[in-house]
């Protein structure tokens, strides 16, 4: 491998068939930082729901999350392209982690109060970090160069207007935010369309699982949280028990589900390859919200939340059945037969509709274990018998 006089390797275009590519220590190291903010994100989510706060609460989780979600998801696939772990690459990936970290302290302000602002500049620190990575990457991009070009640019005029919507009036700005949501989310299409760079199928769906299980961890968080309620709450032992292993059970169920189809499939051509990297906000999401969900039923065991049965079981099977469904279309649809494709979204569903049945945390966990049942007896179609 070559090298500058400033001990930097040329940001030549990774070999997308290169073999043994797996998830760098330092990608690793990246990912820590999105544990707190995941964790910061759920526990408001949870605040706002317990206090009665739903509408208000979901929408300012989907917004905070999006921020995480696409900080990550762009440096993710950035990587898997352009990855030369020299120093000035790591000096602008652990940039972007700080940024991380600051995003992570606005996210209380933007629930309490609507206030974005510290959220906003630290998202834009994060882009711009990226910028100069895109930058210099056209250097060596060859045919993907002007792809390069048009993520530096693009990335650069969304960020300007990023800045521009903290002048706005709230009235209007949260009409800007959606614009500049879907600014965001047009960059790489336009980008992609005019030259593709390259992506690495099985470090991308590795990356993906990574943060999978990472934001699966807040559930098992939840989980925690209600034996160490159960100790302290003699009265509600029982019910505690059966939620923390309900917890345990539709952890353990959703990481099953999420890892049985090859992934790596799904990435076969830009337009599913675009709706895998973006449906899988939704995933994670999902998974994130799972924790606050289990931590609002722990409330309502013992006494504390404003929401009351059935609703408060929604919390939690409302994300369970929108994870389940996402992976299916995602991963599981186009992998399996027709009785996987039966079985796995009537469980999303019924994990939906639950909490209207009178015993949900069993039921519950006897939809979960019936679907991976099911799963551990078929096999995808590429891997069958």
């Amino acid at each position: 491998m070559t090298t500058s006089r400033f001990r930097l390797v040329p940001m030549r275009p990774r070999d997308p068939g290169e073999e043994r590519r797996a998830a760098s220590t330092l990608e690793l190291f990246f990912d820590l930082v999105f544990v707190v903010a995941v964790s910061i994100a759920s526990v408001q989510l949870h605040h706002a729901l317990s206090e009665g706060h739903v509408l208000d609460g979901i929408v300012n989780y989907a917004i905070v999350f999006f921020g995480i979600w696409w900080a990550w998801m762009n440096f993710t696939w950035f990587a898997t392209s352009f990855d030369t772990d020299d120093w000035l690459y790591r000096v602008l990936t652990i940039m972007q982690m700080g940024g991380v970290l600051v995003l992570a302290s606005g996210i209380q302000p933007a629930f309490d109060d609507h206030d974005f602002s510290v959220l906003i500049i630290a998202y834009v620190v994060m882009r711009l970090a990226l910028v100069a990575q895109w930058l210099r990457a056209s250097r060596s991009a060859g045919p993907a160069r002007r792809a390069t070009l048009i993520y530096a640019g693009g990335i650069t005029l969304v960020q300007a207007l990023w800045l521009a919507s903290l002048l706005l009036p709230r009235s209007m700005f949260f009409v800007a935010l959606v614009v500049l949501v879907a600014a965001e989310l047009a960059v790489p299409i336009v980008a992609e369309r005019t030259g593709t760079t390259p992506w690495h199928p099985h470090h991308i769906t590795e990356r993906y699982g990574l943060f999978t299980l990472i934001v699966l961890g807040e559930s098992l968080l939840g989980s925690a949280n209600a034996i160490i309620e159960a100790l302290h709450d003699n009265e509600g032992l029982g019910s505690l028990i059966g939620l923390a292993s309900l917890a345990l059970i539709a952890t353990a169920a959703v990481w099953w589900i999420y890892f049985w189809p090859p992934h790596h499939r799904a990435i076969s051509s830009l337009g599913r390859s675009l709706a895998y990297g973006y449906g899988h906000y939704f995933i994670f999401a999902a998974a994130g919200a799972l924790s606050a969900g289990i931590e609002v039923e722990i409330d309502v065991l013992t006494g504390q939340g404003e929401l009351h049965q059935p609703w408060a079981s929604f919390a939690y099977t409302i994300p369970l059945a929108v994870f389940i469904l996402g992976v299916w279309v995602l991963g599981i649809r186009p992998r399996a037969d027709r009785i996987v494709n039966a079985v796995v979204p009537l469980a999303g569903v019924l994990v939906l509709i639950d909490p209207l049945i009178p015993v949900p945390f069993a039921l519950t966990a006897l939809i979960l274990v019936v679907a991976v049942a099911v799963l551990v007896w078929r096999r995808p179609l590429d891997q069958a018998v």
